[in-house]
């Protein structure tokens, strides 16, 4: 309702409905990114594309530095560019081996190329070095490989994840869009409510970081 009196306010006072609609969303955009956070970064690509160009620039000076390659191979997984990524982190495997972070992110990698028994293998070692390895997330990636072919290791891996996280939105978010996913209805839904309601439980500072994910939370919830 908001949403349509201002696109009508808008439109009397500029005298252009389409001007008006861009304008509108643009608030919206605005607002969201400020105090929600459901809605993706319109600059996140194009800093991304710069940073890989810089990078590419940097290791083309010196083709020594790991710490450039190593990012790069990063930034171009995000991209989906698994190949290039898998090569430059086996070029640099020797100065990471005892890296949890480098493993869970070549086994990522392995895992998006169908190579399913050497990714997992490679993501379970970092994860041996440290298993809140980013955030416990390469657990859910795990889930998601296997989703389709073994269903228990799956939720072996959801129930892993969980492990790690007992008071965060997010986290209950993606186990119940995973459970969702593997026709777990009744385990989705408990795991939605909780993500709101540990939202509700939080301390006002940690709610700007949480309220996108109870909102999904939310309405994920009512169309289980």
């Amino acid at each position: 309702m908001f949403k349509i009196i201002g696109f009508v306010l808008l439109w009397n006072l500029i005298g252009n409905p389409f001007l008006a609609l861009i304008i509108l969303l643009g608030i919206l955009y605005i607002l969201d990114r400020r105090y929600v956070g459901i809605l993706p970064s319109i600059r996140k690509p194009f800093r991304r594309a710069r940073q890989i160009s810089k990078l590419r620039t940097t290791i083309s000076l010196n083709p020594n530095d790991v710490s450039a390659k190593y990012e790069l191979a990063r930034l171009l997984s995000e991209r989906k560019k698994y190949a290039e990524a898998k090569d430059l982190f086996l070029q640099i495997e020797n100065r990471y081996e005892q890296s949890a972070e480098y493993w869970v992110e070549l086994g990522r990698v392995n895992l998006k190329l169908g190579l399913l028994q050497e990714g997992e293998a490679q993501v379970l070692q970092g994860l041996e070095i440290n298993r809140r390895a980013q955030y416990g997330q390469p657990y859910l990636r795990l889930a998601e490989a296997f989703r389709n072919t073994d269903r228990d290791k799956a939720l072996h891996y959801v129930s892993q994840f969980q492990e790690i996280h007992t008071s965060s939105s997010e986290a209950y978010y993606l186990a119940g869009s995973m459970y969702k996913a593997l026709g777990r209805t009744e385990d989705a839904k408990r795991a939605f409510a909780e993500s709101t309601a540990i939202y509700r439980s939080l301390p006002k500072y940690k709610k700007r970081q949480e309220r996108g994910w109870a909102l999904r939370s939310f309405f994920a919830k009512m169309r289980s």
